[in-house]
């Protein structure tokens, strides 16, 4: 069965098994993070032909994923079951779903293995230079996915603290409530995302105004320029962050003036607290 922290990162491994597919022409592709102790779990396949491979537990330093993982560097065998530089504890799943070369890349984010990306062959040829490269480039990005998990799961413990009156502490929270939003906008996995803006929301509410006593309605986008501005952030600030053009964001800026009844950004940002949108 998948933990949380299995589950919150299973679509961003199925994203990276299908890239590395599509890059290196390898017809197979599994993998899956930490699940427990120096273990983890292939909680994710792509063009597999059975379920033998599924929901494997692959232990740091047996078989080529752990022999990856072990040392946190790419290994690749011709035949599998052939092999005299892996043991072979998996043997018999892999011989149920045919596959000969494999090749094992580990997913390392800060000087941690937290996962194990597979490519393989039915056949055992020799695998060149293309999947190797294809395989480590969907490894990094995975990587960077997952960083931003971490740093997602990090600004939400500051949104399930109870709020404090100390203004230093409120400064906190409104970095948070930025930060949050930006991040969400670049989670792949919906239920994570959904939980991120769920907590913006208590975040907002926390500041004391409230929705139900306001009319105003300001766009997803118009929220999240305003949360990038109250955090003092120029429109040339916001547009990286956002990844927005300069005048895309003086449009949303704009709007939501103009639907707040502001003429600054500062009265804006007064606004949007007092109806219970920013904290």
């Amino acid at each position: 069965m998948e933990n949380d922290a299995e589950r919150s990162g299973s679509a961003e491994v199925r994203a990276a098994l299908q890239r590395l597919r599509r890059a290196s022409g390898l017809p197979v592709a599994f993998g899956g993070l930490l699940s427990g102790t120096n273990r983890f779990r292939i909680g994710e396949t792509t063009g597999t032909a059975t379920t033998a491979l599924r929901g494997l537990h692959i232990h740091s330093g047996n078989g080529l994923g752990g022999k990856a993982a072990a040392r946190s560097r790419p290994f690749a065998v011709t035949d599998y079951q052939a092999s005299v530089v892996i043991s072979h504890e998996y043997d018999a799943a892999v011989a149920a779903e045919g596959l000969k070369s494999v090749l094992a890349v580990p997913v390392v984010v800060r000087r941690r293995v937290r996962g194990v990306l597979y490519g393989a062959l039915r056949q055992p040829l020799q695998l060149g230079d293309r999947p190797l490269s294809a395989a480590l480039e969907a490894a990094r990005e995975l990587e960077q996915a997952l960083v931003v998990q971490d740093e997602a799961e990090r600004l939400l413990s500051v949104a399930r603290q109870p709020t404090a009156a100390d203004p230093v502490m409120w400064e906190e929270v409104r970095e948070a409530h930025s930060a949050l939003r930006t991040l969400a906008q670049r989670v792949g996995d919906p239920l994570l995302r959904q939980e991120m803006l769920a907590a913006c929301g208590r975040l907002a509410a926390a500041s004391g105004g409230s929705r139900e006593d306001s009319t105003v309605s300001l766009s997803p986008r118009e929220v999240d320029v305003l949360s990038c501005v109250a955090s003092g952030a120029t429109n040339a600030a916001v547009a990286e962050r956002l990844g927005l053009r300069p005048e895309t964001v003086k449009g949303y800026l704009r709007s939501a003036m103009r639907k707040l009844g502001a003429h600054t950004r500062l009265q804006a940002v007064v606004e949007a607290r007092r109806a219970g949108l920013l904290p």
